[in-house]
This record gives structure tokens, C-alpha cells and sequence, in this order.
């Protein structure tokens, strides 16, 4: 039997499985001039293997994908159709910022309603006059001995 199982070793065919993609939300951020442009992204992504959904929205400039997809992967197939300059969506709603008026997270270029997703939550204060005017703070009974 030694034998026999020797030689089923190169007999067998062994499959390969691949893994499979978790479930994703691509966000891309690409300018959309004309229903040409909006159309040419759609039908390039939605053509995609894995894609369960793509929504284009041209006034933002903002593409969404969900499905079973690598996000590289999305964003080469986007600039594929010419739009080179397409990114990954850099920009949260206002409102799911702590601190929107950060330094860095407004932009100009951010349709309403969006910044920039910065790390500073507050601004720092390393400013003396910040401190000596936490000295008499009502928050902070035990600051100040006089009162």
C-alpha cells in the first residue's frame, strides 16, 4: 500500500480556493463634468466582478461602491476611464467631527456639509494666557485659594 499511496500523491488534483473579499463601501471622490463622464464611471465600475451597488452623485463628485471588492482595485478601474485625478472620498459629514473648525479641516473644495477628517479633536492649549485664566475658573473650585 505504500506504493499505491505514493503515486495517488501526484494523481491527486488539488483546488486552490481563493479568499473571499469581505464586504465593502468604497467612497471615491472623482469630477464629473457632463452625463458622459457620470455614465462612463458607472459602466466601468458596476461592470466590476463583486459589485452589488454604485451610487454617482455628479453635484458632489462623489462615487459610492458597495460590494465584495478591493478598494485599489476600484479606484484603478475609475481612473482607467481618464479620470486620473480620482481619489479616495477624503471628506465626513460635519456633524460626525468633534471639532470641525480644526485647524486643516475645512476646505474649500468640500461640498456643504463635509470636512476634512483631521486626528486634532480640540485645539490645543499651550497659550500662558489659557492657564492663568483657568486659575479662576468656576469649574475648578480648588484653583484659586482667595475664593
Amino acid at each position: 500500500m505504500g506504493a499505491l499511496d505514493y503515486l495517488s500523491n501526484f494523481c491527486t488534483v488539488t483546488t486552490t480556493r481563493s479568499k473571499h473579499k469581505a464586504m465593502q463601501t468604497v467612497e471615491i471622490k472623482v469630477k464629473m463634468d457632463c452625463d458622459g463622464c457620470e455614465r462612463r464611471v458607472r459602466n466601468a465600475v458596476t461592470s466590476m466582478k463583486g459589485v452589488k451597488s454604485v451610487e454617482v452623485n455628479r453635484e458632489e463628485s462623489h462615487v459610492v461602491v458597495s460590494g465584495y471588492v478591493d478598494p485599489n482595485k476600484v479606484l484603478k478601474r475609475v481612473r482607467s476611464t481618464g479620470k486620473v485625478r480620482a481619489k479616495f472620498w477624503p471628506y465626513v459629514e460635519q456633524h460626525l467631527v468633534s471639532y470641525p473648525y480644526a485647524t486643516g479641516a475645512y476646505s474649500k473644495r468640500a461640498p456643504s456639509g463635509y470636512v476634512r477628517n483631521v486626528d486634532q479633536a480640540f485645539p490645543s492649549s499651550h497659550d500662558p494666557q489659557d492657564k492663568v485664566a483657568d486659575f479662576f475658573s468656576d469649574e475648578n473650585v480648588h484653583a484659586c485659594s482667595i475664593m
